[in-house]
Formats: structure tokens, sequence, C-alpha cells
């Protein structure tokens, strides 16, 4: 139980530094929904059964399962657990808590590196292109990107690569001027056009970040996989090694539904990170342990609130601590 108990005395500095910690307090506030749903239940169910049987590992498979980890990643998990009971003769519910805690931060660690941080370009513009359906909140998140790096100090430029929907050009123009960043776009054009011209434009006036909005129609696979190669082609002939992110967004209150969307963009260009919106509108936080047990790409940004600040770095520690504090 080593990991445990170190995650107990990080969530103890975590506790004493959530006063004063922003990011923090927003992982506390945004997984409220989460945390009231999914550790409720499970306290409930440890004083439902005081000793580990059949029928608690059902209930918890249930539980894990409606928290939206999705069913494979609670297969996997339920059997994991079963081993550590056995090898370690694990009979108290109170203290099988602890090890369902240790679990879930060992699903989304798993030994690996996780670079959660943006790949920025060494020299020239760092270009981020965003991908993912409408209705998940692209063009926000993009404003909300924007905001944070021009807050930082950055040169941005926002390029609208989304260009036969209707509004969709004049909708980033309107977020590049409410967050005092450059923009380029026309209307009912090609689409790599218009990104190799705004890339251009990005050089001469030496940008520092690129953000590039695309079309979000999944439902026909093929065009959009041929429109993201042909943009893929014309951002790295413009700037070598661009794009240095494919940011995938996915709202959070859609569940497994998301995770079907980053397994379908997965197969058509290469995700290097999700950004997960609206995660503090749903009682099934889970969602983001899924997304790394299904479709193993890092989330980099989860959206914790409305407010331009509420985009803000993925934290697993940070994560973990907002959805099981109140067990700790």
């Amino acid at each position: 139980m080593g990991l445990f108990n170190k995650l107990k005395s990080v969530f103890k500095n975590k506790k004493e530094d959530e006063k004063v910690n922003g990011e923090l307090k927003l992982y506390d506030k945004g997984l409220e929904k989460s945390r009231n749903e999914f550790v409720s239940k499970l306290n409930l169910l440890g004083i439902k059964y005081t000793k580990v049987s059949e029928d608690y590992f059902e209930e918890l498979e249930n539980l894990l399962i409606t928290a939206d980890i999705g069913v494979k990643t609670v297969m996997d998990f339920i059997e994991r657990l079963r081993k550590r009971v056995k090898s370690e003769n694990i009979t108290d519910t109170k203290y099988l808590q602890e090890v369902i805690v240790d679990e879930l931060f060992i699903i989304y660690v798993n030994n690996e590196s996780i670079t959660d941080k943006i790949n920025m370009a060494t020299s020239g513009p760092t270009v981020i292109l965003m991908v993912g359906v409408n209705g998940v909140g692209k063009t926000t998140t993009i404003a909300k990107l924007a905001y944070k790096y021009k807050k930082e100090g950055k040169k941005v430029m926002l390029i609208a690569g989304d260009t036969f929907r209707a509004g969709a050009v004049e909708q980033l123009k309107i977020w590049a001027d409410r967050t005092d960043t450059l923009f380029y776009g026309k209307e009912n054009t090609d689409p790599a056009g218009v990104i190799f011209d705004g890339l251009v434009k990005a050089k001469e006036e030496n940008v520092d970040i690129v953000l590039i909005d695309t079309a979000g129609r999944l439902h026909n696979k093929i065009n959009l996989m041929k429109e993201l190669e042909k943009i893929n082609k014309v951002i790295g002939m413009q700037i070598n090694g661009a794009p240095h992110e494919t940011l995938l967004v996915i709202d959070a209150t859609t569940g497994q539904n998301g995770i079907m969307q980053a397994k379908a963009f997965k197969e058509i260009t290469n995700i290097t990170g999700i950004v997960l919106t609206k995660l503090d509108g749903t009682a099934k936080g889970g969602i983001v342990l899924a997304i790394k047990e299904e479709v193993n790409i890092p989330v980099k940004f989860v959206g914790l609130g409305e407010k331009m600040t509420d985009l803000i770095p993925f934290d697993i520690e940070n994560y973990i601590y907002g959805l099981f504090k109140d067990m700790i």
C-alpha cells in the first residue's frame, strides 16, 4: 500500500494548499458532482458489506460502470482487484476502499511517463490543430486556450479552418476580438488553402501560438480523413514539424459517446492529446480513466467551469484528489 500512503500524504498537503491554489479549487469544485455520486455510493457499499464478498464485487462493478469508467476498463480493474484481495488476503471492505483508490491511480499512470504538457516549437510558431465533432465546445475551447496563452504573454493567432459551416468563421472572429488575438479566415473556401495563407501571415507577424479550428463532420469519416490529411500536409509544408499538437475536444457529459468519438478520430488522424470539456457538468468523472485505458491518449486540458480561466492543464493527482478527498 505504498502508493496509497504516498497519496495520503499528497492529499494532506493538498487540503492545506486548497485555500490558496486556484487550480486545486477548480478540481475540488468541478468534480463535486462526480465525488458526491461516486464516493458516497462507495462509502455506502463499505457500510452495507463489511467483509469482501462476491455480492460486494458485483455491486462495485455496477457502481464503476455507472461512473462511466467503461465496461472493458471496469472488467480489467475488477480482475486486478480480485488478484490483490487474494494475494494480500484482504477481507475488510474499508481497507479495500484504499486499494480501489490505489488501483484507479495506477490505471492512469500505469508506470508510464504521462505527459500532459503541450509540445512547444523550439523556434517559430507552435501550431495546435483542434479537432472534434460539432457541439462539443471546440470553438470556446480555442478561445479559452487563446486567452490562456495571451495572458502568458504569447502572441496568438486563430485560423478558421471550419470554412463551410454557417457562422463558424464569424464566431471564431468574435472570439479573436474578445481575446485580443490575431485572426485569419475566409468562408466557403478550401480549408487547407485558408490554413496555408493563415500560416504565411502567422510567420510574417512572428506569432508564438497558432490555434486552428477544423470541421467536425465525423459522419463522413473518409472525407474528413482526406481533409485532415491535406491540412496536415499543408501545415508541415509551411512550418517544419507542425502541427506540434492535434487536440481532440470531447464533451465529458456525453460519456461513452465521447469515447467512441476518440476512437473514431484516432483512426483518421494522429491525436496527441484530449481536451475534456464540461467535466464539472457531469457526475460521471470516471470518463478520464476510461479515455486513458481505452484510447491511450493523454488528457491535456479539462474544462471545469464556464469562465475563460476554467480550462486548465490536466493533473492526475489533482483529479484523484478532487474525486476522493472525502475518503481520505
